[in-house]
């Protein structure tokens, strides 16, 4: 059995020592996905935070016989860690855990508070502020020492294969190429275990039932071949905000929000519904009071469960950019010629998001009003996902683990969020367990301004992630 007291012990002792310290160098690396720096190459800030990672885990393969780490490269895309242990079970066994994350980070994004900054880590009490160490560059770290804190008690685990990609913040669109290339080197997974999820609160393990697909793209409306005097044309030129506004319409209820076409939405499968009600019993307020709302603005909803509901199973749009606006202080009293807006639409897991993304383009450019030149540019596409049934061995396992690192039992809710990794492998290897989980919480705001990683959760994690390992082995042994 795994001496829980022990492994609290060396995990707390590794963060501490080795990754908090490492993690605060790594926020200070600009290393933004290629989405939101095509540059990327050139500048080397992917290179550097690679070599960094690269140079942490080798440190820990000593400690592990047989491992091996390669960075696995192919033209003309990002780079891969590909991390390789051998299994430490008393039989040969060619049974196999893939464990994911990532390295790359989203973009600065406005709004961080006076000395805090998405490159300026920031350690107030239990939390480091700064871009990417949740978000999930703590993931590499956490597995290495899940496995390190198996082989200092002497427990066995399975064969443990360890991916870090440096795309998933442009929608893993490198991913599977090197799914492709490695196949043999990965095997055929009995489990699966992705670091990249959330948390509904830091009080217990959160296992991510299902993710959210996404369909993104701009709307451009465009009237006039250059702007002319406001004065001169307006009653005479249709304006492209207004036109723009009417196309969102086709989309979104403007008074609730709710999507109108019925084909953006899925049946939502009776367990989940059990599962979200659950949620919101555990959650209470905080589904919503985890968010920063501005004076008296008040959530879509006052039943906490249609709320867990929204954010999970259903469609919703974001309006994530604007072009074609002048800053106010710039703005002269001209009529614009054209409006962008760029849309994230958020689909429910079990839709297609091909599909999805085809009835959004008919709905806008068919039929535009006043004649205006209306194009939808579709720009990122990942279908959502849903988890398969636990394994009765792997919900006990996830229990236990939740009790000795948390105190506390497990909770189960679906993400809105999308990891494009989660539906391929799903897709790939059906017959495959899978634990999601992670350490972004209520405040934690990955991708905006302030985040954070709470750092008992990401030691709590990596003790959980080491009990489900060492279980594992037992029920495969």
């Amino acid at each position: 059995m795994l001496d829980s007291a022990k492994l609290g012990r060396f995990v707390d002792q590794v963060w501490g020592d080795a990754i908090v310290p490492t993690l605060v160098d790594y926020i200070r690396i600009p290393n933004k996905s290629p989405a939101f720096d095509p540059d990327w190459a050139a500048h080397g800030h992917m290179e550097e935070a690679v070599a960094m990672f690269e140079r942490w885990a080798r440190e820990r393969l000593a400690a592990l016989p047989g491992a091996t780490l390669e960075v696995v490269r192919l033209p003309g895309r990002t780079p891969l860690i590909l991390i390789e242990v051998p299994g430490s079970a008393s039989k040969a066994s060619t049974d196999t855990v893939l464990l994911y994350g990532h390295l790359d980070k989203q973009p600065e994004m406005v709004g961080w508070a006076e000395g805090y900054g998405p490159w300026i880590p920031r350690l107030e009490g239990d939390k480091l502020y700064g871009r990417g160490g949740a978000d999930d560059g703590y993931a590499m770290f956490a597995a290495l020492t899940a496995l390190g804190a198996l082989r200092e008690q002497g427990m066995p685990h399975a064969r443990c294969v360890i991916l870090i990609e440096a795309c998933e913040e442009s929608g893993s669109y490198d991913l599977p190429p090197y799914v492709e290339h490695l196949s043999a080197r990965i095997g055929d997974p009995s489990l699966v275990v992705c670091l990249d999820s959330g948390c509904g609160n830091y009080d217990q393990l959160w296992l991510t039932t299902s993710l959210r697909g996404m369909a993104a793209g701009a709307l451009t409306v465009e009237v006039l071949e250059e702007g002319v005097h406001s004065g001169d044309a307006s009653g005479v030129v249709p304006s492209s905000f207004r036109i723009l506004r009417q196309l969102l319409s086709r989309l979104e209820d403007e008074a609730s929000g709710a999507i109108k076409p019925a084909a953006l939405y899925t049946q939502i499968p009776p367990e989940r519904l059990e599962q979200a009600k659950r949620a919101a019993a555990a959650l209470r307020d905080n589904v919503y009071a985890k968010f920063p709302f501005a004076g008296t603005t008040q959530p879509m909803s006052d039943d906490l469960t249609e709320l867990v509901l929204n954010r999970s199973w259903r469609p919703q749009l974001a309006v994530t950019g604007i072009a074609g606006l002048p800053q106010p202080g710039d703005a002269g009293n001209v009529l614009l010629p054209y409006t962008t807006a760029k849309l994230s639409l958020r689909l429910p897991p079990t839709l297609d998001a091909e599909a999805a993304g085809a009835t959004v383009q008919k709905l806008f450019e068919e039929n535009p009003p006043a004649g205006a030149r209306v194009e939808f540019q579709r720009q990122s596409f990942a279908t959502g996902w849903n988890a398969p049934a636990l394994a009765p061995w792997l919900e006990k396992s996830l229990a236990r683990a939740s009790e000795a690192a948390f105190g506390a039992p497990p909770a189960y809710m679906g993400e809105g969020g999308s990891i494009p990794f989660m539906a391929m492998l799903g897709e790939r290897f059906p017959q495959a367990q899978f634990v999601v989980t992670g350490v972004l919480g209520p405040h934690s705001n990955a991708h905006g301004p302030n985040e954070f990683l709470h750092i008992p959760t990401g030691r709590r994690v990596t003790q959980v992630i080491a009990q489900v390992l060492a279980d594992h082995a037992t029920r495969a042994g």
